[in-house]
């Protein structure tokens, strides 16, 4: 697998998509599969982004 980067807004962008699919009751694997980004990649981004 290719490791990507993203910029800032791509980020931001994923986290409220997140955030909008756990608030409809999905699964958090379903949402990660869904960006497709681990766990611990969400969390570094949440911590330094906000969310």
């Amino acid at each position: 697998m290719k490791r990507r980067r993203h910029t800032p807004e791509q980020i931001v962008r994923k986290l409220r998509e997140g955030d909008r699919m756990l608030n409809e009751g999905t699964d958090l694997t379903e949402v990660l599969r869904h960006l497709e980004v681990s766990e611990s990649s969400r969390n570094r981004w949440r911590a330094q982004y906000g969310g």
